[in-house]
């Protein structure tokens, strides 16, 4: 029987750093995870179209602090003096009973997110494009920015199948098994006439730049080599 591992989970404090930053005790700590979640449905729903990669949440007494980086940063601030933003921490206060901060961090080439990869071959699933080119079109626009190499996999009814089954698309090296190398992983579903169609994207990074904020370099001292 097949294990398999999520790519991040197994990375963190390796070189991937928490998306949920905050302590509590027993009695809290379910309450806090499932309000966690409960936090990143709603953001991820209510501004699907700026492109969300991932959202930190960080919580200091009766404070919470969300930082959500997307690649559309301006659908979330509003146009022409609209406070969205401001409407968006109102609604998250009501939801949590707390004091609610947003920040926004720009992701600058979303063509090598793992996550917003994922989120664009299946919104072109959606809109009935061939899930082979949607496929070697993401990959090879990933290969042009530069990453070491990536993995594409998509399963369900594809093309309208009767049959469910499971294609992938490989370029480039994506060593998953190597924790040091700095691997990220995204998944989306596609919701087309003939079912679900899930899609899992690796893509691998170089090992002398930094692929998104997550990532968290540590240094060795020669005295811990020794």
């Amino acid at each position: 029987m097949g294990q398999k591992a999520n790519p991040i989970g197994v990375r963190v404090t390796v070189n991937k750093d928490w998306r949920s930053r905050w302590f509590a005790d027993k009695k809290s700590y379910g309450r806090f995870a499932v309000e966690d979640d409960r936090i990143r449905r709603w953001v991820k729903e209510r501004l699907y179209d700026a492109a969300i990669a991932m959202t930190v949440i960080e919580r200091h007494a009766d404070m919470v602090r969300l930082t959500i980086h997307a690649a559309r940063p301006g659908l979330i601030f509003g146009r022409r003096g609209e406070d969205r933003k401001g409407q968006l921490e109102q609604d998250l206060r009501k939801m949590t009973g707390r004091e609610v901060f947003i920040d926004v961090v720009e992701v600058r080439d979303p063509d090598r997110n793992a996550q917003l990869v994922a989120e664009g071959i299946a919104t072109q699933l959606e809109r009935r494009v061939s899930f082979r080119r949607a496929m070697r079109r993401a990959a090879e626009l990933a290969m042009e920015r530069g990453v070491e190499g990536i993995r594409i996999r998509v399963s369900g009814r594809l093309g309208g199948a009767e049959l469910a089954r499971s294609e992938s698309l490989h370029m480039g090296k994506v060593p998953l098994q190597t924790f040091r190398e700095l691997v990220d992983y995204g998944f989306a579903e596609a919701r087309t006439p003939a079912g679900q169609i899930g899609v899992k994207v690796w893509i691998c990074h170089k090992p002398d730049e930094k692929a998104g904020p997550t990532w968290v370099r540590k240094e060795r001292s020669h005295a811990a080599n020794a």
